[in-house]
């Protein structure tokens, strides 16, 4: 295929035989109790330099349980894949463990303003679709897939997507390629505690982006019976043997919210705004995740019951989610 334009951005890329080797060799079929403390998955599953992604954002559905504690532990260079870059991605840099940021969605605050302008972060731009896009096609096991969505925007310099000539019609075509991530982070409602998951309402693409990454960390709001998942498997968003680490984590997805369950903390985004505005994220890290030592601890400590069982009441269709 003859290649039309390119842009600039870097990008992280495996060969497709390469990943499906490494998934041959480590990916367990057996039944085995995956359960872990957040801390222990962390230590075990996340390395510095790693390629982090995870899926949906901070306000709905984040792995924020997992992304604190991996705050908590100090690691460093991390290239973060965000399709919406929110809290998480400013609190990562703010803390400087990550050094490079692939953005679907990039709403930069002060903080990561100021870690890109000074070089101490490298932001590559896509979009929230061909993020989605690169995830399937490492989950599809080819090295790239084609899109119509980069053409003609800007994005497309900044990203690091190709333009070709498409061989059956000759026009323009762009081309995203596949992505593997060396981790996955997914908050879900449900999981046994093989792995299998259930994620409730809306989402991005949990399933997908799971069977592209070569370790997949599941945090859970709630740890169900196998036999349960096995009366109605239709449920299962996340089968068991893609999965590596399983936490118990209520709330897990706290100051954001869980579809049916809890509703995201207003008043905590409000705070967490006012000392990202006043430059002074370093409190809040202190506050939130340096000054305790685990999230059920900073949940106990920091937020108390009275505000989550508020939080809990406000979701009022639960059970349209079950």
């Amino acid at each position: 295929m003859k290649t039309l334009d390119a842009g600039v951005g870097e990008f992280r890329f495996t060969d497709p035989d390469e990943i499906r080797g490494w998934m041959r060799t480590h990916k367990r079929r057996e039944f085995v109790d995956k359960t872990l403390s957040e801390g222990e998955a962390v230590r075990r599953f996340v390395a510095d330099g790693d390629y982090v992604s995870f899926d949906f954002s901070s306000f709905t559905r984040g792995p924020l349980a997992l992304i604190r504690e991996i705050i908590r532990q100090g690691r460093r260079d991390l290239w973060y894949c965000a399709k919406f870059t929110l809290m998480e991605s400013t609190l990562l840099a703010a803390a400087g463990a990550c050094s490079r940021i692939d953005a679907g969605f990039l709403g930069l605050g002060d903080t990561l303003n100021r870690a890109v302008e000074e070089g101490r972060v490298q932001v590559t731009e896509w979009t929230n679709g061909t993020l989605t896009l690169r995830h399937l096609a490492g989950s599809m096991g080819v090295p790239f897939l084609p899109t119509r969505a980069l053409l003609g925007t800007d994005t497309l310099r900044y990203s690091g997507a190709k333009v070709v000539e498409d061989p059956f019609g000759g026009r323009p075509i762009a081309l995203v390629p596949a992505l593997n991530p060396d981790v996955r982070l997914i908050h879900v409602h449900q999981a046994d505690v093989y792995g299998n998951a259930r994620c409730f309402g809306p989402g991005v693409s949990p399933l997908e982006t799971a069977a592209a990454s070569r370790k997949v960390i599941i945090s859970t709001d709630e740890i169900i019976d196998h036999d349960d998942i096995r009366k109605d498997p239709a449920k299962t968003t996340i089968p068991y043997y893609m999965v590596d680490a399983v936490v118990y984590a209520p709330f897990g997805a706290y100051p954001g919210g869980l579809p049916g369950m809890y509703e995201m903390d207003f008043e905590h985004f409000a705070e967490y705004n006012t000392l990202e505005g006043q430059g002074n994220l370093k409190a809040y890290l202190e506050t939130y995740v340096y000054s305790v030592g685990s999230h059920e601890e900073m949940l106990a400590k920091r937020v108390g019951l009275a505000r989550l069982n508020d939080l809990r009441r406000r979701a009022t269709i639960k059970e349209g989610y079950r």
